[in-house]
């Protein structure tokens, strides 16, 4: 099972303000330990908004809309992706997360389960999709 820890915007991230280097070390101490137990697939932070854009579909348009965007909370700081067996281990090593928050300001990350191909069933997309995973495209 793979999980999404999701980090959220704050006005300091949209800012463009930097983490402390207490922070950044905090932050690698937890992912090293994920990554000595063979868990970690990807970590990263994320620019501020103001250097995004959004692509907003109205059938088959397409309308640019340039950051940045005012609603820090709906926005995503960074991310970490990691596998475990089970739900339960996802939400122990979720729980261990530093508080991302600088100056130790108050926060909040969301945890999301990603899909499996296995979840679709069978099907053409999914077949195309398996041949992705494996580097064996048509």
């Amino acid at each position: 099972m793979r999980f999404m820890i999701i980090v959220k915007a704050s006005k300091d991230t949209e800012e463009g303000l930097l983490p402390s280097q207490e922070l950044i070390a905090e932050m690698a101490a937890y992912h090293e330990k994920m990554a000595k137990a063979g868990i970690l697939l990807d970590a990263s932070g994320l620019q501020a908004s103001a250097k995004g854009w959004r692509i907003k579909y109205s059938d088959k348009e397409r309308t640019i809309i340039d950051g940045p965007f005012t609603e820090a909370k709906e926005l995503v700081a960074g991310y970490t992706i990691f596998q475990v067996a089970a739900k339960e281990e996802a939400l122990k090593w979720s729980k261990g997360y530093p508080n991302p928050a600088m100056d130790g300001k108050e926060a909040e990350i969301e945890i999301r389960q990603l899909f499996e191909l296995e979840d679709f069933g069978p099907g053409e997309g999914v077949s195309r999709f398996r041949e992705l995973e494996s580097g064996k495209v048509r």
